[in-house]
């Protein structure tokens, strides 16, 4: 959610602001700026707003070979210059910025903190004043003084911390929150994402939960709260920095969209071989062998190609499927079967919802997958196996084509299980095919966005509420669907199976509601006619996406046709068109949606 930024070594300002800038689209409302010059003179500058708005509050003169900086995502206190980090302790010694929730703050403050002054409402100042009164206290210096205050602090964090009577230090501690080291020639990077300091250096390394690190120009070392040294393999990010710009889009958001056909055809590419055998690893196929039962793990838009996951795993495997809220799971865990297995989708790969119920399986023995677009993430390394979704950078908070990407690669999964256990379903299901037509299919529903955008200006737009509606495996897009238009449109949106409607929810339906129908299932393709008209009976407006041999001439979009389990991958993305141009045409930041974060990393 919120970002990191900091350098020792080099010239500062410029490289954090533009660091912190490739983070903006993690989400955020307030940000700030911390430099020391290393020759007695420090700035710090905070403001609530954006990046821009920081900028334009620097001076010149604000210069420095070391800084930090943050944008912030409010949980403690409200999103004010006085809440934004860096937070700083009473004698103004010491500057810190961190992300995560402190758990435990309220009671550190009552026990230790009674007589400090505080000038914020965040648990993030509890910390630095902790530190503050170890350092004064025990006479400890800045880095015994940090471990000795993580030693009572309860929670998430990732921090960085300047001591300005040491100031070409950068102290560092990790726990739950992503945060990884990045290692230059004469100076050294922080960051808590990669894609912000890639312009810097290539080469990285992360930090596990409970280490804290001394970072310098030149080098670094790395050790437990209990003072064990630690080493870590540094490995290099092979990312283009330039696949995370916009190019000639005006939205990241409809970048992402156009890019899902080549998302595909790289995934055919890099899983499958040239007669269409999923390349997967022999491990993973085995482990998943032996399950009687699949659970799939996830929230928001990855819980959604769960639910899709879950129609593909049981007709491909027979497997029965389950699919939970990682939320959830985390504290209420579900009943689980003889020989469970469990997968876990993350764009990010540091939702910390997911990583809750990934600690509950690691402590039962439960053998887990987890399926990412970022392979050296904290779900990533924690699972017994995990794989690439191979999407590309995805900058807009509305997730698209990493969702595309996790149904494609839990198909390509299925598919070599059920071929592992001999099912004739999974033999016969031809992926390269799919995914070939899936890839085309997309291309052609892109190619009609005019349409789409005139669509939702005529019927979608002028109204407060909406309804998308589905059945069989169109329902799950409907929830994704209607998830895509509430988070970057702000028009309340809901999802539902269809039939569900008239018990109870078409209350809400009067003149002029739009009513977005999908229609990709055969089996109940006339049901879901006689449902359409049924809304319209109470004056709903009807928008009716539809697949090519179940389509009326009276249909306003028309899908090619597409394998049925891989429907999902077409319909949505006439969805996302749909989301896409209301928000834009209301006048809305498209890519960054008020409220919202691209990495949920606090539960």
């Amino acid at each position: 959610m919120c970002g990191i930024v900091g350098i020792v070594g080099k010239s500062a300002r410029e490289i954090v602001l533009n660091g912190l800038s490739k983070l903006e689209y993690r989400g955020y409302d307030s940000a700030g700026i911390y430099l020391n010059d290393l020759a007695g003179k420090e700035y710090l500058t905070k403001t609530a707003g954006r990046i821009e708005d920081l900028k334009n509050k620097m001076t010149p003169e604000e210069q420095g070979m070391v800084g930090i900086g943050h944008t912030r995502w409010a949980t403690h206190g409200k999103p004010t210059e006085a809440n934004a980090h860096p937070q700083f302790d009473e004698t103004e010694r010491f500057y810190l910025v961190h992300n995560g929730v402190i758990e435990n703050y309220q009671d550190i403050k009552k026990q230790y903190l009674k007589d400090v002054s505080f000038k914020s409402d965040t648990d993030t100042e509890v910390i630095v004043q902790l530190i503050s009164k170890f350092a004064r206290e025990k006479n400890e210096d800045a880095f015994t003084a940090l471990k000795q205050a993580l030693q009572l602090i309860k929670g998430s964090y990732a921090l960085l911390l300047i001591d300005n009577q040491n100031p070409d230090h950068i102290f560092i501690a990790k726990n739950k929150s992503p945060l990884m080291l990045g290692l230059g020639n004469g100076f050294n990077v922080i960051a808590s994402d990669a894609l912000s300091v890639l312009d810097q250096t290539k080469t990285f390394v992360d930090l596990q939960d409970g280490e804290v690190g001394d970072i310098t120009q030149n080098g670094y070392q790395l050790e437990t709260l209990a003072g064990q040294k630690v080493e870590h393999q540094p490995y290099e990010l092979n990312i283009d920095e330039n696949a995370a710009s916009k190019g000639t889009y005006e939205f990241y958001m409809l970048k992402e969209i156009c890019e899902q056909p080549s998302v595909l055809r790289h995934l055919d590419q890099y899983y499958l071989d040239q007669n269409g055998d999923p390349k997967v690893d022999a491990k993973i196929i085995n482990a998943l062998s032996k399950a009687d039962r699949l659970y799939i793990f996830a929230a928001g838009t990855s819980y959604h190609a769960g639910l899709i996951g879950k129609q593909l795993f049981e007709h491909l495997t027979k497997i029965p499927t389950e699919v939970g809220f990682a939320s959830e799971a985390g504290y209420h865990f579900p009943m689980m079967s003889k020989h469970p297995f469990f997968i876990f989708l993350s764009q990010s790969g540091e939702t910390a919802d997911s990583r809750v119920v990934l600690q509950q399986a690691i402590k039962r023995g439960i053998p887990s997958l987890t399926l990412t677009n970022v392979p050296n993430s904290t779900l990533a390394r924690e699972a017994n196996y995990a794989m690439s979704l191979e999407a590309g950078p995805e900058i807009a908070v509305a997730s698209t084509k990493a969702y595309t990407a996790q149904v494609a690669v839990q198909a390509i999964v299925a598919k070599a299980l059920g071929e592992k256990i001999g099912i004739k379903d999974a033999a016969d299901f031809e992926l390269k095919k799919n995914f070939a037509l899936a890839a085309e299919g997309i291309e052609q529903v892109i190619s009609s966005q005019e349409k789409i955008e005139r669509l939702a200006q005529k019927n979608i737009i002028p109204s407060r509420n909406a309804f998308y509606i589905g059945r069989g495996i169109d329902y799950p897009v409907a929830l994704e669907a209607a998830l895509k238009l509430k988070e970057v449109s702000y028009i309340q949106t809901e999802g539902f199976a269809a039939a569900e409607l008239k018990h109870g929810t078409i209350s809400l339906i009067e003149k002029g509601t739009p009513v977005i129908a999908l229609i990709n299932d055969s089996v109940t393709s006339d049901l879901m006619r006689g449902n359409i008209q049924e809304v319209i009976a109470r004056g709903a407006t009807v928008i009716t996406i539809a697949r090519k041999s179940l389509a009326k001439p009276a249909d306003d979009i028309v899908l090619p046709e597409v394998n049925y389990y891989l429907s999902p991958l077409v319909s949505v993305v006439a969805a996302q068109l749909f989301a896409y141009y209301a928000a834009k045409d209301k006048g809305l930041d498209v890519d960054k949606p008020r409220n919202l974060a691209k990495s949920v990393t606090v539960e």
